[in-house]
């Protein structure tokens, strides 16, 4: 090949990088964010018994929560879920019967644009809504009936409110070492640190973390890989777990039977 053809081909190789980073850039919170924003006023049809409370993060934007208290029961603690990227709260209401059987509480929270939340989504605005949801349950329950929980996106949200406030358990299913880690899988190619503003750097926090740690990871999870939490195990103290679930996914986890088993151990059913 003369190299005139090699230089067009490294010439068109520059322009097709350089498109894909700027079009990552530019597009990443359609491609990392999947809110489905619902009106005001909307009527949750929930098939369980359910709260639901607004707060006024300031005049302009509304904080969303469902509180799923355990039937006939008097709660024994609550535990604050954060969920994925994706819809809203009521793609995770499912869930919300592996918590409740044990005696918990739980409340979910929309993060900004998902479900009847509103304002901007930004990493510094979803830490600042979790410390709040944290502060409301400790009116009612002392740190350690607290259980915080985080999946997916919402791995990083939990791991930072439990490395700044005393829980019984942090349990973070199919969590990421940072966002940039998660998709630099993706794009092995690029500079993702410097791409991916949102930066949820579970590994800066894990350490701070003085209560027990469960990580929960399937082996063939294509979304957030399992070596994510192969990195993390490093942060972990002695005493703190991670579950391994051969070949468990992004979404079926809950359908292996130890994932289930442990979550009742741990809430003590």
């Amino acid at each position: 090949m003369s190299r005139r053809k090699w230089a067009r081909l490294v010439k068109i190789f520059i322009i097709i990088y350089c498109l894909i980073g700027i079009g990552l850039y530019i597009f990443q919170d359609n491609a990392m964010l999947h809110p489905v924003p619902l009106p005001s006023d909307y009527k949750y049809s929930f098939d369980v018994p359910f709260r639901e409370v607004n707060l006024a993060y300031d005049p302009k934007t509304n904080i969303n929560i469902i509180q799923f208290p355990p039937p006939g029961k008097t709660p024994k603690g609550i535990l604050l879920y954060f969920h994925g990227n994706r819809t809203n709260i009521s793609r995770y209401r499912r869930f919300v019967p592996y918590f409740t059987r044990s005696g918990y509480e739980v409340w979910m929270i929309d993060y900004p644009g998902y479900g009847k939340s509103t304002g901007e989504f930004s990493e510094k605005r979803v830490y600042e809504w979790s410390l709040l949801m944290y502060k409301l349950a400790r009116g009612r329950f002392p740190a350690n009936q607290i259980i915080v929980y985080g999946k997916s996106l919402g791995t990083g949200i939990a791991a930072q409110l439990a490395s700044i406030r005393n829980c019984r358990y942090l349990i973070l299913e199919t969590p990421y070492y940072s966002m940039p880690e998660a998709v630099g899988f993706y794009a092995p190619i690029y500079p993702v640190n410097r791409i991916i503003h949102y930066k949820f750097p579970t590994f800066e926090y894990l350490p701070k973390v003085t209560d027990p740690v469960i990580l929960i990871h399937g082996t063939n999870d294509w979304v957030i890989r399992y070596s994510n939490s192969v990195k993390l195990k490093k942060f972990l103290k002695p005493g703190d777990t991670l579950l391994t679930v051969p070949g468990g996914t992004h979404r079926n986890l809950y359908s292996f039977r130890q994932v289930p088993t442990i979550i009742d151990s741990l809430l003590g059913r």
